[in-house]
């Protein structure tokens, strides 16, 4: 027996919302690390920001087609490609919040990286909705 086969671990495991913040939390740190590296090699923060969210996007469709949603992934050809490519409108739509808002509060003199968490917090929100309700219904 092992610690996942605890009955309110499993119950827990079996949670989308659980498994896509689980998700989430594995493309922010490889966003996150990419911003901060970029950072502090002298990348404006917007671009580094954009830059560090697109490879963030790449390793989320990763996790979340295999660990989040993957009963809900299309089988392949033309199904599978339109639902990556809503992914990929929803990953879009959640970079515009996030360069929106670390470009707005830089320009307002704030601390990117402050800004950086606060576009965290919106686009997770933004982007759970449009995945679950949208891509992966």
């Amino acid at each position: 027996m092992t610690v996942l086969d605890i009955a309110p671990l499993h119950r827990i495991r079996q949670i989308v919302l659980v498994r896509y913040i689980l998700a989430s939390v594995g493309a922010l740190a490889v966003d996150m690390g990419m911003f901060l590296t970029l950072l502090s090699a002298g990348v404006p923060p917007v671009a580094a920001s954009a830059m560090g969210y697109g490879l963030g996007i790449m390793v989320h469709w990763i996790l979340s087609s295999r660990k989040v949603f993957a009963a809900q992934v299309a089988d392949g050809g033309i199904a599978r490609t339109k639902q990556k490519a809503m992914f990929v409108v929803s990953a879009l739509i959640g970079l515009g919040v996030t360069t929106l808002i670390v470009g707005a509060a830089s320009a307002a003199g704030l601390d990117p990286r402050v800004a950086k968490l606060c576009a965290i917090v919106v686009s997770f929100m933004v982007t759970w909705l449009l995945r679950k309700r949208v891509v992966f219904r």
